[in-house]
C-alpha cells in the first residue's frame, strides 16, 4: 500500500521517520518499509528526501526484491520535482529490463501519461500487456492496472478499443463503466453550471476514487499465521511445546484453510494471510520480553507481521498460485472444494 492521505491530514514526516526506524529494527523488512517512507516524503512535499530514500535502497540494489519498483519510484517522484532527463533514463531502463512484476510497468507509464506523453504511456502500457498477458487464460489481480491504465490512455487519444480494452472492460467491477470513467470530456461537465450534472460527475469520481484506493490500500484486520513445511519443523524442534497448536503440516494447513473461510462465510472482510520464520518469530518473543514457546504469542506475531505490510489477501485471485506454496494454482490445491 502508498499512503494516499493528503499532506495537510496527516503527518507525513513524522510517519516516514517512523518508518525509517522500523526498518532498524526490521531489516528484512527495509525495503517495503523504506518504499513507503519514501511515498510519505513525497506527500509531505519532501521530494529530495524521496529520492534519498530511494537512492539508499538502489546502493544495496543486489538484495532487494523488487528494484525495477524502486527505480519506477524513484523516476516517478525525480520528474514531479524538475528531473525530467533523468527521469525519462531511469523510465527507459525499466522498459529495456522488461520486468515480470506489474508495477513497475503501472508506475513509469501513469508518469509518462501525467506528463502528456500520452502515446509514451499507451506503448508502455501495450508492452507490459505484451510481455505479461499474452497466452494467459485469465490476467492475474496485479495485472488488471496494466489493462485499466492502457484502456485508459487509448480512451484518451481516441483509440478504437481492441482485444484487450474490451478484456478490460470484463475484469472492471466498478458499477460506472471503464468508458465513462475515461470519458476525456467528463473534465468539462466540471465546470457546468449544472448541478445534476455535477453530481453526476461527483458520483462517478467517486466511485473511481473507491476502486483506486481498495486497489492501494487492503488493509488486513484479521491476518493468518502460515508457516512453511521447513520453518514449521525447525519451530517445533526448537520449541516442542508448541506441538499442541501444530499436530502435523498438514493439519496446520488444513486449518488454515478452514479458518479463513469460516471467518468468510460470518462477513469478515479483507483476510489476509502472513507467512512466518523462526527467526523472526524469536526476534518478536524477545520484544515482547517473552519466550517462543509462548503459544499466546502467536496471534500477536500475527498481527505484527500484518501491521508490517507482509499480509497477502486470501483468497488468492485468478489462476493465482495456492498460499501455501505447493506451485499449483489457489483453484487446483487448497481451493478446489470452494
Amino acid at each position: 500500500m502508498r499512503p494516499d492521505t493528503p499532506a495537510e491530514n496527516a503527518d507525513h514526516t513524522g510517519e516516514a521517520a517512523r518508518l525509517e526506524r522500523t526498518a532498524g529494527l526490521y531489516p528484512e523488512d527495509a525495503e517495503h518499509l523504506l518504499v513507503q517512507a519514501a511515498a510519505h516524503l513525497e506527500l509531505a512535499g519532501d521530494r529530495p528526501g524521496a529520492t534519498a530514500l530511494y537512492d539508499r535502497l538502489l546502493s544495496a540494489a543486489g538484495t532487494l526484491e523488487n528494484p525495477h519498483l524502486v527505480r519506477a519510484l524513484k523516476a516517478a517522484n525525480l520528474w514531479e520535482y524538475d528531473h525530467e532527463a533523468e527521469a525519462r533514463a531511469i523510465i527507459d531502463g525499466v522498459r529495456a529490463a522488461s520486468p515480470r512484476d506489474p508495477a513497475p510497468w503501472v508506475i513509469v507509464a501513469e508518469s509518462l501519461e501525467s506528463h502528456d506523453e500520452l502515446e509514451a504511456a499507451q506503448e508502455t502500457f501495450t508492452q507490459a500487456a505484451t510481455l505479461l498477458l499474452t497466452d494467459v487464460a485469465e490476467p492475474p489481480y496485479a495485472t488488471h492496472p496494466v489493462l485499466f491504465g492502457r484502456h485508459r490512455v487509448r480512451r484518451m487519444l481516441g483509440a478504437t478499443h481492441d482485444d484487450w480494452d474490451l478484456l478490460a472492460d470484463t475484469l472492471h467491477s466498478s458499477p460506472v463503466s471503464l468508458d465513462e470513467l475515461h470519458d476525456p470530456k467528463r473534465v468539462w461537465s466540471l465546470g457546468s453550471d449544472n448541478p445534476a450534472e455535477l453530481q453526476a460527475e461527483i458520483s462517478r469520481l467517486r466511485a473511481e476514487l473507491n476502486t483506486h484506493r481498495a486497489a492501494l490500500s487492503r488493509p488486513f484486520p484479521v491476518a493468518v499465521l502460515h508457516w512453511p513445511a521447513p520453518e514449521l519443523t525447525e519451530l517445533l524442534t526448537a520449541y516442542p511445546s508448541l506441538a499442541s497448536e501444530y499436530p502435523s503440516h498438514e493439519d496446520h494447513l488444513t486449518t488454515i484453510e478452514t479458518s479463513l473461510r469460516e471467518l468468510a462465510a460470518s462477513g469478515t472482510p479483507n483476510l489476509g494471510i502472513v507467512t512466518g520464520t523462526v527467526p523472526s518469530y524469536e526476534a518478536f518473543a524477545a520484544s515482547e520480553a517473552s519466550s517462543p514457546a509462548d503459544g499466546t504469542l502467536l496471534p500477536q506475531y500475527a498481527t505484527t507481521l500484518a501491521a508490517r505490510g507482509l499480509a497477502v489477501a486470501w483468497p488468492p485471485q485468478g489462476g493465482a498460485g495456492c498460499w501455501c506454496g505447493s506451485g499449483d494454482s489457489y483453484g487446483g490445491c487448497h481451493g478446489a472444494s470452494q
